[in-house]
């Protein structure tokens, strides 16, 4: 048997139009230099999250993209979906 290697990478990082991102890890086994398999993981971060855990580069498109502007406009678009559906269906 061969030299089995896994490699995880973050290869890609998406801006969702709400200024969410959706990171996708991936998960690639190899022997011998030659790719086995691969898998993925995906997660979504919402302005403002805790970015302790993540990526580098994940990081830095975070701290790019989420000025206070940003989050406080995601944090009222969330509050008004949340009223929307607190509120009785009249019929």
């Amino acid at each position: 048997m061969g030299t089995l290697t896994k490699e995880v990478i973050i290869d890609k990082i998406e801006i969702l139009a709400d200024e969410q991102l959706q990171v996708r890890e991936r998960t690639v086994i190899k022997e011998d230099g030659k790719e086995l398999s691969s898998s993925f993981h995906r997660w979504v971060l919402a302005p403002g999250d805790d970015l302790s855990d993540q990526d580098p580069r994940v990081q830095a498109v975070a701290n790019a993209l989420w000025t206070p502007a940003a989050m406080a406009a995601y944090q009222a678009a969330v509050a008004a979906a949340q009223a929307q559906a607190d509120t009785p269906v009249q019929g």
